[in-house]
């Protein structure tokens, strides 16, 4: 996966992510709203064959990168739990 800096603002993180579709989008956006700093969390592809996801991450305080991080990490804890739990299955 590759991360393409589109716009990096004050509150304002725009991004392309290369490779990826709406299935990687969705989990990141679902995560990103769970922080209370998150004003815009969202992303739009223009045409799923020829275009990769453009995100948008605004936040009302702090800085955008770091939330974006944040995220990523507690969505590598979630992906761990997830992988040790289907191990005993």
């Amino acid at each position: 996966m590759e991360i393409v800096t589109i716009e990096n603002e004050k509150n304002r993180l725009k991004f392309q992510i290369k490779g990826e579709g709406h299935t990687f989008c969705n989990v990141l956006k679902k995560e990103l709203w769970n922080d209370k700093s998150v004003e815009i969390a969202g992303y739009n592809i223009e045409h799923g064959m020829t275009t990769d996801p453009v995100f948008t991450l605004e936040v009302s305080k702090g800085d955008p990168k770091k939330v974006l991080l944040e995220a990523v990490s507690r969505l590598k804890k979630i992906n761990k739990e997830i992988k040790d739990k289907s191990k005993t299955l």
